[in-house]
């Protein structure tokens, strides 16, 4: 569903990504982690067509990005970190704007405004103007509008930032339920969020791909490093790809 082939982006003489390849099957949720500053942001920008990269490329349902840019931003639903919202409209009033500019018509932007009012748990503030909302609701509006136009792709930049336990929790659900129809990128430096959510996993760190697979894959490429402990969760992993010298205090 999306076959990305050695992204390079630099910002002047800044070096975001550096060769980065990956794919995501369809209907399979796709952890990028890293830590904050590690590329992800990027990498996901140039999915969406937001930015252009310096070289390499990356296809979406078969579009690739460059060449067909417009097919690709229709496959597509793009939650930034900072939710795209505009504070003075109601909820329901900014959902029919975006389904408007996505070209929905009438009847089918009905028929998706009823649905991503149930299933993003919008009912109870459907009403209400953005800049009333929590910041889980604000979280959930903006998942709505990537949803609104029935993408077959969704990337997700930090979906949980900011939110508690309990938001936490309902955005994880409503990702694997969504996994169900669609294929999932989204980003995260909070390891239980990939834990918890994430089918495969792609560890990024100073713009370079670190090592990617299922977590059973990490885990025992790990152990082909040398790692001695037999039971490896995931922040071990991301602790001994990332920060070999601090492991090797741990193990002493």
């Amino acid at each position: 569903m999306i076959d990305v082939k050695d992204l390079t982006m630099h910002y002047g003489g800044f070096v975001a990504l550096t060769g980065v390849s990956f794919q995501a099957r369809e209907k399979e949720i796709l952890g990028l982690l890293g830590p904050n500053g590690a590329g992800k942001t990027t990498a996901m920008r140039i999915l969406t067509t937001y930015l252009y990269p310096t070289s390499g490329t990356a296809k979406v349902d078969g579009h690739d990005i460059l060449e067909h840019p417009e097919e690709v931003r229709k496959r597509i639903g793009y939650l930034p970190e900072t939710a795209p919202l505009y504070p003075d409209m109601q909820v329901e009033e900014y959902l029919q704007f975006v389904g408007s500019a996505r070209g929905l018509s009438k009847s089918a932007l009905i028929a998706r405004l009823r649905w991503v009012r149930e299933a993003c748990g919008l009912e109870a503030v459907w009403k209400h103007t953005v800049n009333e909302l929590s910041k889980g609701y604000r979280q959930r509006t903006g998942l709505a509008q990537a949803l609104i136009h029935d993408p077959k792709v969704l990337i997700l930049d930090e979906p949980t930032s900011g939110l508690d336990p309990l938001q936490i929790i309902g955005i994880r659900d409503l990702i694997k339920q969504l996994a169900k129809e669609k294929t999932i990128i989204f980003s995260t430096h909070i390891l239980q969020e990939v834990e918890a959510v994430a089918d495969r996993v792609v560890i990024i760190n100073e713009g370079k791909i670190v090592a990617q697979g299922t977590q059973k894959e990490l885990a025992e490429e790990v152990r082909t490093r040398g790692h001695q402990k037999s039971d490896l969760n995931l922040e071990d992993i991301f602790i001994s790809l990332l920060m070999p010298k601090k492991r090797e205090k741990q193990s002493v």
